[in-house]
């Protein structure tokens, strides 16, 4: 393919606060090969004229769930795997289209699904996959009744896709190591109770030091890292405290607790619109009651928790968390977030920050040579009016991921 010229553009990204007029970047393949100040004499080159609309890194979701493809989790016991697998890849075209170019699926998403929108097989971001997320007994990735008997199956459920259970430090060991082996990116695990499972409260801890130092280093030892669901100041404070490098949702995270994921060095990646979500429509989707009454627990603390991780100087990501049939609030965690954080700060949050929590600072998220070409065309200024990234994608006029145009509507 020739190279793409995008000509006269207006850079904004995370890497300062302000637009920068009369730019011109150059594409090569997948990659970003020159970003000039003037215009670029090149022969055979597609040119694309941004006429100074604005041109930003394409934006990444750090928290999602491809394949819980249904409100209800239960459901997914009794769908086979090819067709959850084509409800994942719809909602990941809707990601795509709402401008994320890349997203962190933390439990479900697996080699190969990733391996199918890497190859563009159908259309949707590029994929970290966490594979299926390490639950203890009883944990928040313990999806059994309370009415089944111990030694029941687990593992036998479709739904195990989401998590599998282990127990002790050899078992926990092993089911890292599997992961991993299937070719995780990170590792997830559940360290303290949640909304979406049927026997824990919030409150509860979950995992062993022990246990969790066997996972972190199993994770190191891949030169990756650990990503953890932890709610109460507790869990989040012991997580970190062992190794882990990502704290998820987060919501009742303290003052005293922000300083100590500062510390270490933790990323807090809060999910606010899912809870909103669930406010909304989770009983018209078939959210079990047990859930919906878990839900004021954690939807008005979520904000108080963003200001006291910004107070403390914590790297906070950009995550959703969304299930089945909300996906399309995705975008509605900027005006959320908007309460508490300045538009430059939420895209910084969904672009610079990602990249780094990915480990791919300078290749995605900026707007830089060598960079990944993933990029957004806006039609208008986000810093001015966040509700540019609403509307399922409405006011992105071209979108753009490894080079490749996947929507262009400009003239």
């Amino acid at each position: 393919m020739p190279p793409i010229v995008l000509e006269h553009a207006t850079l904004l990204d995370g890497t300062v606060n302000e637009r920068r007029e009369g730019y011109h970047v150059v594409i090569e393949a997948d990659r970003i090969r020159e970003v000039s100040d003037t215009p670029v004499t090149l022969q055979n080159a597609q040119r694309i004229d941004l006429g100074g609309k604005i041109l930003m890194p394409g934006l990444i979701d750090a928290r999602v769930h491809l394949i819980a493809t249904s409100l209800n989790l239960g459901t997914l016991v009794n769908e086979p795997a090819s067709l959850t697998t084509a409800r994942a890849l719809r909602i990941a075209e809707g990601m795509l289209q709402r401008g994320f170019t890349t997203v962190r699926d933390a439990g479900g998403a697996d080699w190969g699904l990733a391996a199918a929108l890497d190859a563009d097989l159908s259309p949707g971001p590029r994929v970290f996959f966490a594979g299926r997320a390490l639950s203890q007994t009883g944990g928040h990735g313990d999806s059994r009744p309370r009415t089944w008997e111990t030694d029941s199956c687990a593992c036998c459920m479709n739904a195990s896709q989401l998590s599998v259970i282990a127990d002790g430090v050899p078992a926990v060991q092993h089911a890292a190591r599997e992961e991993l082996r299937r070719g995780a990116t990170q590792i997830k695990i559940m360290a303290s109770g949640g909304v979406a499972s049927p026997t824990d409260p919030v409150w509860n801890l979950q995992y062993s030091e022990d246990e969790i130092r066997a996972i972190v280093w199993e994770a190191y030892s891949w030169r990756t890292y650990v990503m953890a669901h932890a709610y109460t100041p507790e869990a989040i404070a012991r997580c970190v405290r062992f190794g882990v490098r990502s704290i998820e949702h987060g919501n009742l995270l303290d003052a005293e607790t922000a300083p100590v994921m500062a510390e270490h060095q933790a990323f807090l990646v809060p999910t606010l619109v899912t809870y909103e979500a669930l406010h909304r429509e989770g009983k018209q989707w078939g959210l079990p009651q047990v859930s919906i009454d878990k839900i004021k627990d954690v939807r008005e603390a979520g904000l108080q928790a963003v200001e006291h991780a910004k107070a403390a100087g914590v790297s906070i990501g950009f995550g959703t968390d969304l299930l089945g049939e909300t996906h399309h609030y995705e975008s509605l965690e900027f005006s959320i977030r908007a309460q508490v954080l300045s538009p430059f700060e939420i895209i910084r949050s969904a672009t610079l920050v990602n990249a780094e929590l990915l480990n791919r600072a300078g290749e995605l998220g900026v707007i830089a040579p060598g960079a990944l070409a993933d990029l957004l065309v806006v039609d208008g200024n986000p810093l001015d009016d966040l509700n540019l990234l609403q509307e399922q994608g409405k006011h992105l006029p071209l979108i753009m991921k490894g080079g490749k145009i996947y929507k262009q509507m400009l003239g």
